[in-house]
């Protein structure tokens, strides 16, 4: 089996390595990324909600950034909520502040009951742009 390509945010490899997970990898010209959540420098949850997501995107965008994308070339994205029937409008005002113009990604949209002590997570694929592949 070939080595995974792993791309890493710059300063955020030990709490990947410390939680077993890679933020992102590289395959066949598309960038598969984990979850991203609204977590601080060391991990813990950012309390606001609003603040929460707009940190997940932050993250997102940094994991993004690393391989040599941009959200522009994101093509599927799935959203986690915790108790989404509250949340929901929250999470979606600050999405157009990130999320660009049409034509949008595909997107999966789920509400859960836990993650992790976090209320929002947003995962994506995202076609590599020429030149981004190793």
């Amino acid at each position: 089996m070939a080595k995974r390509d792993v791309v890493f945010p710059p300063g955020r490899q030990a709490l990947y390595e410390k939680n077993r997970y890679s933020p992102a990898i590289r395959s066949n010209g598309f960038l598969f990324v984990s979850g991203q959540v609204g977590s601080r420098e060391d991990g813990s949850p950012e309390p606001d909600l609003e603040a929460q997501a707009r940190l997940a995107f932050k993250n997102l965008n940094e994991v993004l950034a690393a391989a040599g994308c941009t959200f522009d070339d994101v093509v599927d994205v799935t959203v986690f909520i915790v108790d989404p029937e509250k949340n929901f409008e929250t999470v979606w005002n600050i999405v157009p502040e990130y999320w660009g113009d049409a034509p949008h990604p595909t997107l999966t949209g789920i509400g859960v009951t836990w993650l992790y002590g976090f209320k929002f997570e947003i995962k994506v694929i995202a076609r590599l742009p020429d030149g981004a592949q190793e």
